[in-house]
């Protein structure tokens, strides 16, 4: 296809490695996880290979130093007029960044061996991200750097090692003040990896799989793999889920670098969201008859178009259902946690999501492999700035230097994974205005084309009307908007994509189990405890409510989906609250901190989720002292209608109006009058019939705990992490809403605490200590596997209360 044509049609279609199994005596890959030094502060002596690091803290990597605090709200206060806010005038911000201690420098040293570096053998320092300003140095040499902290990058250190003695690995990060808009971490916060392999071997992200056809009688697999040296042969095997050889081929025909192969795989099982279907692909270069390299390789067979009737995954129209993520973990800080992604993506599955965009910077390789296996469509987005800054010490700084490098980084270390179906240039970048940004705009979108000519390329834009005069949004492959949902329809016209996303939308902000009255829409509201509304009526003064997105989504087809902003609360941006304290993350999240639902996730999952029902009552019935009072009630639900009581009291059924923006996706009860007891809803079918129920009773006095584990058996990694849900009950066993008791946690045995999170904003408390105060009846601990295999239990104490504890298992 010509590239022309190409732009015309944004037509791509293609096939995907998702992760690299290297297990060949012709490659040895080391995960350098353990047995790290680590200390917070300047030395300049420290990249010395005699320096004596025996007093730093031992540490693993991946580590975030800044999570263990203490919150400082002196640490990012900052004087600012916040202009992606609409702010007209600057006032003093706290919390923007988490207030964490993140600004500083860190060191980090690693003594390792390599007993397998022979003369025909090469080494790679290989480093998914370091925050930031990575100084990389070798047996005191000093090898290379890199300054933006969410690049991939690597080194060739063959010729600094010693092949017969130890290695000094040390690794010097530096993050400046006012260079984030949110929390962005510290450290070595993602995996570093040492590569042993053949001189002549294939390149670093030298593989490149794109199905140009694809149907349910074959597909036509084309593999570009890269490597240097002559009388080469690549050989490759496909092999199905179940280890079944489906296809092979060999080639010694080379293109500079460069082989090429077309596979046809008969009858294939495509990859879509609902079954995410992954074959292997063992790719072998022999020099002769000599194994030079072997890699095994997953990928997904599927086929991406975008055209005026919408984005299609294999033929089929789907819309996205996406949310948007920050980059960290909550109570683990940006330390990349693969349990902790999962635990992620399986409440995002259940809520019927099938999207993620990575905001604002470039994702994890294991939140990728997750997607790829568990079935999410991703938007891989790469900076938050361009040359113009937002933050005085932001990416403007290295733009114009080092922007194409990490694009090319970016697209070469993902483009094999199925889930990513979109590249995003930049977000809500301040070069929208003006004509430099104009050409700024289409140079990274041409680097992303020549890279991966396969996927298109969005920027969510937020000062739509400067775009659509500027034909910033008209060159794009696809046109991004955040918010701005009274300009859909003329951008729609303007543009001449024929199609629009919304890239960033919604960002009504709530706190898990918190109610305010009277009950109104609004924007920009601040109460005296620092806390939102969890009726999801209000947002920011840029933003709206989930129904004047919900609308669009539904009556226009040519919105092709939305990313809502944001799938869970992170660290940083207490927008209403960013100019009080204590305020130090967001409440934007359709899930809290710790990862437990808002009201807000039943409103999406009563939409996204078609598979299971839902009926979900709010508020919570424990208003001491508004007896008599008016307090609404609200039902999300997939039924289109129900019925509500009050201590066996009939307050009406009540049905959706698609003639109401509200009533459309609401189900509302505006009149009813508290009284303490059991409040039912029951659901009802087409023709009236009750169909399914739902109860929330007043609960009495806190009596007991009950601990509720995403999982009770743990691999013995050191690294596997049971989510443990703790809630305060009465005497009957009914949740008490309101509970703020101190809970103290004790772990015994073959895993250890780890840390615990209860979603309020406002909370001071570190996420590592052992103690802390539920926030409105639930918090949740985190315990984490050891190495070896056994038992192990946790306590959890609160006075008053009887202590509660769970039994797990740690296996291999």
């Amino acid at each position: 296809m010509k590239y022309t044509a190409f732009l015309k049609t944004l037509l791509f279609s293609c096939v995907f490695f998702i992760s690299y199994s290297n297990f060949s005596q012709n490659r040895n890959v080391i995960t350098l996880k353990d047995n790290w030094k680590f200390f917070k502060g300047d030395n300049e002596n420290a990249y010395k290979i005699d320096f004596n690091a025996d007093k730093w803290q031992t540490v693993s990597v991946p580590h975030d130093w800044a999570i263990y605090g203490p919150f400082d709200k002196e640490i990012d206060k900052q004087v600012v007029k916040i202009e992606q806010n609409n702010e007209k005038e600057a006032t003093e911000k706290t919390g923007r960044t988490g207030a964490l201690p993140f600004i500083g420098t860190g060191w980090y040293r690693k003594t390792f061996s390599v007993t397998d570096l022979t003369a025909d053998k090469k080494a790679l320092l290989v480093f998914d991200g370091a925050m930031s300003n990575a100084q990389v140095y070798i047996n005191g040499t000093l090898v290379g750097g890199r300054p933006y902290g969410y690049s991939y990058f690597y080194f060739d250190i063959t010729e600094y090692l010693n092949k017969n003695a130890d290695n000094v690995l040390a690794v010097k990060l530096h993050n400046d003040p006012f260079s984030s808009r949110w929390y962005p971490g510290a450290g070595l916060y993602r995996k570093v990896q040492l590569i042993v392999k053949d001189k002549i071997s294939f390149d670093q992200w030298g593989h490149f799989i794109t199905t140009p056809y694809v149907s349910d009688s074959l597909a036509r697999v084309h593999i570009t793999s890269k490597a240097s040296g002559k009388n080469l042969t690549v050989k490759t095997r496909i092999k199905d889920a179940e280890g079944h050889v489906v296809a092979e081929i060999s080639s010694n025909t080379q293109f500079g670098k460069s082989f090429e192969l077309d596979i046809p795989v008969k009858n294939p099982t495509l990859w879509d969201t609902e079954n995410p279907y992954l074959y292997t692909a063992e790719i072998s270069l022999y020099e002769g008859e000599s194994l030079k390299d072997i890699e095994n390789v997953t990928f997904g067979i599927r086929s991406i178009t975008y055209t005026r009737d919408g984005f299609m995954l294999n033929g089929k129209i789907t819309k996205f259902k996406g949310v948007c993520l920050h980059h960290d973990l909550g109570p683990l800080g940006t330390a990349i946690n693969t349990a902790a992604l999962r635990r992620q993506l399986t409440i995002l599955k259940d809520l019927g999501c099938n999207a993620i965009r990575s905001s604002h910077n470039m994702p994890s390789i294991e939140q990728l492999e997750l997607c790829d296996e568990m079935g999410f469509l991703f938007l891989a987005e790469s900076f938050d700035e361009w040359q113009k800054p937002k933050v005085e010490n932001g990416y403007n700084k290295y733009f114009a230097e080092w922007a194409e490098k990490d694009v090319v980084n970016l697209v070469r270390a993902t483009r094999n994974h199925p889930c990513i179906v979109m590249y995003s240039s930049g977000n809500e970048v301040p070069d929208q205005w003006g004509n430099e940004g104009v050409k700024r705009a289409k140079w990274l979108q041409d680097i992303f084309h020549r890279e991966d000519p396969t996927r298109p390329v969005t920027v969510g834009m937020d000062q739509v009307k400067a775009v659509m005069e500027s034909g910033f949004g008209a060159l794009l492959d696809v046109p991004g908007l955040n918010y701005r949902v009274h300009l859909y329809e003329e951008a729609y016209d303007k543009f001449p994509q024929g199609f629009l996303l919304g890239s960033e939308t919604a960002s009504t902000v709530s706190s898990r189990g918190v109610y305010k009255f009277p009950v109104e829409k609004g924007y920009g509201k601040t109460y005296p405890d620092y806390q939102s509304s969890s009726y999801d009526l209000e947002y920011c003064n840029w933003s709206n409510i989930p129904e004047d997105d919900f609308v669009l989504q539904d009556d226009k087809p040519w919105v092709i989906g939305e990313f809502v902003w944001t799938g869970f609360d992170y660290l940083g941006e207490p927008t209403p609250y960013d100019d009080f304290w204590p305020s130090r993350s967001s409440y934007f999240g359709i899930n809290d901190l710790a990862g437990l639902p808002k009201d807000r996730y039943y409103l999406y999952r009563s939409r996204w989720n078609t598979k299971d029902t839902t009926l979900h009552i709010l508020p919570h019935w424990n208003w001491e002292g508004r007896e008599g009072e008016v307090t609404p009630v609200f039902v999300y639900t997939s039924y289109d209608s129900a019925e509500l009581f009050v201590n066996g009291k009939s307050q009406g059924i009540r049905t959706k109006n698609k003639n109401s923006k509200l009533e459309r996706y609401r189900l509302m009860w505006n009149d009813v009058t508290y009284e303490p007891g059991t409040l039912k809803v029951v659901a009802l079918d087409a023709n009236g019939n009750p169909v399914e129920e739902k109860e929330v009773k007043t609960a009495g006095k806190p009596h007991h705990l009950v601990l509720n584990p995403d999982r009770k058996e743990l691999t013995a990694n050191g690294e596997d992490i049971s989510f443990v849900e703790v809630t305060v009950v009465d005497k009957n066993g009914i949740p008490c809403p309101t509970a703020q008791n101190q809970l103290n946690f004790k772990v015994n045995g073959a895993a250890e605490y780890r840390a615990a999170c209860n979603g309020d904003a406002t909370s001071l408390e570190m996420f590592h200590e052992p103690t802390m105060k539920v926030f409105n009846g639930k918090l949740v601990v985190l315990v984490k596997s050891g190495t070896t295999i056994g038992n192990a239990t946790l306590t959890v104490r609160g006075k008053g209360l009887k202590k509660a504890t769970l039994n797990l298992s740690v296996v291999e």
